[in-house]
């Protein structure tokens, strides 16, 4: 099944959709490291934000990789 951008998403389904663990979604999401909100007690997460953060984590360079932040000489 096909989603469409305004599509909302509960934590497992954005679990499936990034293939990881539902504790990860949760724990970035009460973090504010990623984009949700709550619908009384439980997080909901619009496909179209997920999709522009995961677009703008592909585009940032890695926190753990020290090479990261150096340039080319």
């Amino acid at each position: 099944m096909r989603q469409s951008p305004d599509t909302v998403m509960t934590i497992k389904e954005v679990a499936d959709y990034l293939r990881v663990n539902q504790r990860t979604v949760y724990r970035l999401a009460v973090a504010r490291k990623m984009p949700g909100f709550k619908v009384g007690a439980t997080w909901r997460f619009k496909r179209a934000d997920i999709d522009g953060w995961i677009a703008a984590q592909a585009a940032s360079p890695v926190a753990d990789d020290p090479a990261a932040g150096k340039r080319a000489r």
